[in-house]
């Protein structure tokens, strides 16, 4: 394949893939020579999960240029209906057909959610549509902490005042157990599972953001007049962002509820909604492959810091903080771009030198 003849965007688009996959190897490499911590081991389905969430939040904030405060609970639907579905389930499946199962109603039932949300919430603009989201978020937590639901020979039985009121019989057991959550959650999520979804993910984004209604979401963000306009139906388009959105998050949900015996809606509160967003914002907005990339660093760069103790969040937030100053510093940008042009004056020096050698060779 000839990346002359592909557009700007392709070839940016195939950087994306191929830093991901590159990522995949080396880490599969560095684990095969045990070479990887156990933390860090234990970080990777996580960054999995963490770079579906900022790539899904991205569309919603970079690319449609809503400000959504709630994506965590997306991610708490995805988590429960999923873990619900398995646990339920037990054995009685086999287990891939039971991921993947799972993976399909946490993203489901995350876009159902994104649907029912976004048809009042898009009609908001900036800081309502922050503030409602952000309702969503907490109501959903809230929500997940009050139910318990149990199974028995007859069927399943909810109560939101404690587990004694689900009068279950003797065959019954508890699945949601209020605030303790989900136990006995089959860990099922594995990195290699992790990377196929970051694949996934990319692929839907990217190939949305390239397409007519990714072009007609741009135009919303640009100028929403102008987009109304010409003919382009704002709350449409605006829901289909949103919901796939949502339903990218679900599947985050799923998998990183899977990567854990027991699933709590508290994980899924406010503090990860906001962490997504600085995900998005340091990676920079609209930039996929700047939130994969902030999506991991940031990530694992606590469990690196864990040598400084009581000073490593302090280091973390240095850190933010010079990450910002850099990506909006215009000397800094400045730089980069000439040194962009330079790599790119060379090779266009050394390719035309070629073709000369080789003319001359010919005469």
């Amino acid at each position: 394949m000839n990346l002359k003849n592909l557009g700007r965007t392709a070839r940016r688009n195939l950087v994306t893939y191929s830093m991901v996959i590159a990522a995949y190897i080396i880490i599969q490499v560095l684990a095969a020579m045990d070479l990887l911590s156990n933390s860090l081991s234990g970080q990777l389905i996580p960054i999995c999960a963490y770079v579906i969430m900022a790539v899904s939040l991205n569309l919603t904030v970079g690319v449609l240029g809503e400000l959504s405060l709630g994506h965590a609970g997306f991610m708490s639907v995805g988590a429960f209906s999923s873990a619900f579905f398995s646990v339920a389930v037990g054995d009685a499946l086999p287990t891939p057909v039971t991921l993947v199962l799972a993976f399909a109603i946490g993203m489901i039932a995350a876009g159902v959610f994104g649907v029912l949300i976004g048809i009042p919430v898009l009609r908001l603009q900036g800081d309502y549509l922050a503030i409602v989201t952000l309702a969503f978020g907490e109501i959903i937590k809230n929500l997940l902490n009050a139910f318990y639901i149990g199974v028995d020979s007859t069927g399943f039985h909810v109560s939101m005042k404690d587990a004694t009121a689900l009068k279950m019989d003797e065959t019954g057991r508890i699945i949601i157990k209020g605030a303790q959550g989900i136990t006995g959650v089959n860990r099922m999520s594995t990195f290699t599972i992790g990377f196929v979804l970051v694949v996934l993910t990319l692929i839907i984004v990217l190939n949305l953001i390239k397409s007519r209604t990714g072009r007609a979401i741009m135009s919303i963000r640009d100028n929403r007049i102008a987009a109304e306009s010409v003919g382009i139906n704002v709350t449409k388009y605006k829901l289909i962002a949103f919901t796939v959105s949502a339903a990218l998050a679900g599947l985050a949900g799923s998998l990183y509820a899977h990567s854990l015996a027991t699933v709590v809606a508290k994980k899924f509160d406010y503090n990860t909604s906001i962490l997504i967003l600085v995900f998005v914002v340091v990676g920079g907005m609209g930039n996929i492959r700047g939130s994969v990339i902030a999506a991991a660093v940031l990530t694992v760069l606590p469990e690196l810091l864990r040598s400084f103790a009581d000073y490593r969040m302090l280091v973390y937030a240095i850190v933010l903080i010079l990450m910002m100053l850099f990506k909006q510093s215009p000397q800094i940008k400045n730089f980069c771009r000439g040194i962009g042009e330079r790599l790119r004056l060379g090779s266009l020096f050394h390719r035309r030198k070629a073709e000369n050698s080789s003319s001359g060779k010919e005469g």
